[in-house]
């Protein structure tokens, strides 16, 4: 691959995630600020490949844009076999590919409709609660995906030797509303392996220039 993929992010954000997975594939990218609520110089180059504005979103060498944060997790996975995921032909594929999409297609709709409640309902009542309908919701799919997995404070997700991108994703989701007491308390188990991401000595000072208020290093 010549030349280096260009990463437009935002602290906090999903890009987090792609940023992790670059690391651990041992991958060289560039990084541009591009926070969607602060105009930038990043953010106006962002706007001008994305209409959309979302983060992350990743310009290839050839030019080519991709966006949705899964789709940019497999093609990195793509160029790194062995790393971050089981292959194709393994047993845990179908397992690693379900849940790597649940997260994005299950809780993210949430945080769309909780951050633009009022797009959705009107009234300080209405709002209200369907605010905390969605904290529910999010809250019962950490609970099914923990029923689901079983994780321990000894295993991945998948209960591999090594993390892969499952564990990357459910180490920066876990930070986002409700937050991890709130999740600790339906999925323990998944909390336990969003803090062993926290301590992997590699993507450590990823997570703490992401998460600066929340981090747990011991």
């Amino acid at each position: 691959m010549v030349g280096k993929p260009v990463l437009y992010g935002a602290t906090g954000c999903g890009s987090a995630v792609v940023e992790a997975a670059f690391i651990l594939a041992g991958m060289d990218y560039d990084y541009v600020d591009a926070n969607p609520w602060v105009p930038s110089d990043g953010l106006t180059a962002l706007q001008s490949i994305n209409p959309l504005v979302q983060v992350p979103t990743l310009v290839l060498p050839d030019g080519a844009v991709m966006t949705e944060s899964v789709a940019i997790l497999l093609w990195i996975l793509d160029r790194c076999p062995g790393r971050l995921g089981p292959g194709p032909d393994e047993p845990l594929r179908p397992a690693f590919l379900r849940w790597l999409v649940y997260l994005p297609a299950a809780i993210y709709p949430m945080y769309t409709v909780r951050d633009f409640v009022d797009q959705w309902v009107t009234g300080e009542a209405a709002m209200a609660e369907l605010k905390q309908s969605t904290v529910n919701r999010i809250l019962l799919c950490w609970k099914t995906m923990e029923a689901a997995l079983r994780p321990t404070p000894e295993t991945w997700m998948l209960g591999t030797a090594d993390l892969t991108a499952l564990d990357l994703y459910v180490g920066m989701m876990t930070r986002w509303t409700p937050g991890r007491d709130a999740i600790r308390a339906v999925a323990p188990g998944i909390i336990a392996v969003a803090e062993r991401v926290d301590r992997d000595p590699r993507v450590m000072a990823l997570w703490r220039r992401h998460f600066p208020d929340g981090y747990v290093d011991s």
